[in-house]
């Protein structure tokens, strides 16, 4: 693979074997997640779940270690090379993957999505990493809006890929999927993706260099700023991902369409993901990003109002619109806070990454857990919660300081 030179750098140009390819490192999160949401019910059932909402563990697992890991890969990727902390996430990867293929029981299943979430954090935060060695400013925003428009054409398979495979060979078999996705995404980026890092660049891994890093991350205000935003913004997406089962397929009885209306929603997410690419370029990053988290607020704000005044259960048309309109700020949002956040940091992008990602994943998680876990069979909270993430990341965003945005 070829990397792209100066010129196609400075106007945010990338080739489609490079998108494509961090595209399948990011996307490892997406399908670990989204792949087995249609098998849910047959996993609680064949292992036994107590009660019914420890279903969502089986998703908020995944960002529980993907989190914890974060914080170690950001680090390994700056002292050992973007490629070797990559292959070492792969590997654990492997073996949570293993673990759930052959889990006998509800502990032995969770230890290896847990497992899965730890491996997948080497892949995803040098992916992000991989993108700031070679892009700064607005230019590196339109390339993550690229990798995350390629990024969402999984969650609107995953869903549909894991009924198909679980409807012919069992849930386990969506484990052996799994397995593929690690194989070829690890061999492609051993064989043909030159490393970016340049090793005069390579940052020892002692603890005494860890925490003067940590500490430069720690007090950017400018990334401060938008981790916090980040975490409002990504924990209304996790909210979402952990009742998605129960409230599509049960609440309003989509049964086996259920994973059709998730991909639904997913097109609308990679739509958004295009409009940013272009309105980027044209708007820059902190004016796009206040604009979008004021819109969400809105959205979230009418979309709790129409589920209170119906009970809690608005039509499902409603419930879709809704969430499609708020999804289309998120989609905006990501790319843009992420820039924000790593764009003060080039010089130690991976632990920046590290960082950056593992703060917003935890924080996002518990966030989201905790709204997630007030569903009782109504959208009002889920709604809600959106409206109140929104308003917080508006007004840090809105009043937090001008944000460098570099060239």
């Amino acid at each position: 693979m070829t990397l792209p030179d100066h010129t196609a750098r400075a106007e945010g140009r990338a080739p489609l074997a490079l998108v494509t390819f961090l595209a399948l490192m990011t996307s490892v999160v997406a399908m670990t997640i989204d792949a087995v949401l249609p098998a849910l019910d047959a996993m609680a059932a064949d292992l036994a779940f107590a009660h019914q909402n420890d279903r969502q563990l089986v998703l908020l697992l995944v960002f529980a270690g993907l989190g914890l890991a974060q914080l170690v890969f950001g680090p390994l990727a700056d002292a050992l090379g973007r490629k070797r902390a990559t292959l070492i996430g792969w590997a654990i990867y492997l073996a949570g993957t293993l673990m759930g293929l052959a889990a006998a029981n509800p502990e032995m299943l969770l230890a290896g999505r847990f497992l899965q979430g730890v491996g997948a954090g080497g892949p995803r935060v040098v992916a992000v990493a991989i993108v700031r060695d070679l892009y700064s400013g607005r230019p590196m925003a339109r390339v993550l809006s690229m990798v995350m428009t390629v990024f969402m054409l999984v969650p609107m398979l995953a869903p549909l890929m894991g009924q198909g495979i679980e409807a012919v060979a069992g849930w386990r078999a969506i484990f052996g999927l799994y397995l593929a996705l690690a194989l070829v995404s690890g061999g492609w980026y051993l064989v043909a993706v030159p490393e970016t890092l340049d090793p005069a660049r390579r940052r020892p891994f002692r603890p005494r260099v860890l925490a003067a890093a940590f500490a430069e991350v720690a007090t950017t205000r400018q990334t401060v700023v938008a981790i916090l935003a980040i975490i409002a913004v990504f924990g209304t997406f996790v909210a979402y991902l952990a009742t998605a089962q129960q409230v599509m397929e049960e609440l309003y009885g989509l049964g086996p369409w259920f994973p059709l209306a998730f991909s639904a929603l997913a097109v609308v997410f990679a739509a958004g993901s295009v409009l940013n690419g272009w309105l980027v370029m044209h708007l820059g990053m902190q004016p796009l990003a206040r604009r979008a988290l004021w819109a969400l607020t809105g959205i979230a704000t009418a979309g709790a109002g129409l589920a209170a005044a119906s009970g809690g259960v608005p039509s499902l048309g409603v419930f879709m619109a809704v969430l499609g309109l708020i999804f289309l700020c998120v989609a905006i949002l990501f790319a843009n806070l992420n820039a924000l956040a790593i764009q003060p940091l080039g010089h130690i992008a991976g632990t920046a990454s590290s960082v950056i990602l593992a703060c917003s994943t935890v924080g996002a998680a518990a966030i989201g857990a905790a709204i997630a876990q007030a569903y009782d069979g109504s959208v009002t909270p889920l709604f809600a919660g959106f409206a109140a993430l929104g308003l917080i990341g508006a007004c840090l965003v809105t009043f937090g300081g001008r944000m460098e945005e570099g060239a």
